[in-house]
């Protein structure tokens, strides 16, 4: 009986992980330390772990040229999508980076000849509406992103349909080559957007080492390792929309502690526009 659990409980440890991630990047934040830095800090060494655990990794990366693809499109998104939880509104955040399933309806198309049916467009839409819903105000006369943790919110949330995309594209890669290349994309394209950023003025360079923000590091470090292994563990043990479904209930976590702990506002309008979004991202889970 337990065992059959067991995969349900590692998917939402997974989601739980990614939910809860925004607390400590602000706690880094508060010690000095920007996220673009603590994203490549953190990913820096669970790649080291995986080098340890996959030595021969990288040969799929000759063999198979479209990890190369899949490592920037996961290190934008762990860029975008860190940056973003740690300066904006988590709750709006979460809702526009959840549009990622009309971004796999436009890439599915192109790079996996996967042609839109109706009720995919359909889906399209309904989340197209729901991020306009949240993005519209009195101020502005079209729902257009108003912050630079909006822009970022939707970059990522592109990437993350990319990603999942060219997972699919990638099924026949092995598993240590896949993580190697996501977790490199976290490390050397977050650790490149830091030092640009840092060199424009947009972050400030990381503090000296410090037990205070150091220790953090570790604890993400080991929490993003044990969030995969729970996601590698759990997605390839029950049917994928079972999985995808449990994977939503990282919106879940991430409203509720940031509403919790004041990081986050919840409206009628984003409660709407949130609810669009999400029904199309359940409605694309069920398909």
């Amino acid at each position: 009986m337990l065992s059959r659990w067991l995969p349900v409980f590692a998917l939402t440890f997974n989601a739980l992980v990614w939910g809860l991630s925004w607390w400590p990047f602000r706690i880094l934040q508060q010690h000095g330390v920007h996220p673009l830095w603590a994203t490549s800090f953190i990913f820096a060494i669970a790649l080291l772990v995986l080098l340890v655990m996959y030595p021969t990794a990288w040969r799929g990366f000759s063999k198979q040229p479209v990890l190369w693809v899949l490592m920037i499109a996961t290190g934008v998104c762990n860029a975008c999508f860190n940056w973003a939880v740690t300066e904006g509104d988590v709750v709006r955040v979460v809702i526009l980076f959840y549009l990622m399933p009309a971004w796999v309806v436009l890439l599915a198309w192109p790079l996996l000849g996967e042609k839109p049916s109706a009720a995919s467009l359909t889906r399209l839409v309904l989340a197209l509406v729901g991020v306009a819903v949240v993005l519209k105000t009195p101020e502005v006369n079209w729902p257009i992103p108003q912050s630079r943790a909006d822009w970022l919110a939707l970059l990522g949330g592109a990437s993350f349909a990319l990603n999942n995309v060219l997972l699919r594209k990638l099924h026949d890669a092995g598993p240590g080559a896949r993580m190697l290349a996501m977790f490199s994309g976290g490390t050397f394209l977050s650790l490149g957007v830091a030092m640009l950023a840092t060199h424009f003025g947009l972050a400030l360079a990381p503090p000296a080492p410090s037990a205070d923000w150091l220790v953090w590091i570790g604890i993400m470090s080991l929490g993003f390792l044990l969030g995969n292994a729970g996601l590698q563990f759990g997605a390839s043990r029950m049917a994928a929309t079972s999985a995808s479904l449990i994977m939503l209930t990282e919106v879940l976590f991430a409203s509720g502690s940031s509403v919790a702990m004041g990081a986050a506002t919840l409206s009628l309008q984003t409660l709407l526009g949130g609810a669009l979004v999400l029904l199309a991202a359940l409605w694309a889970s069920l398909s």
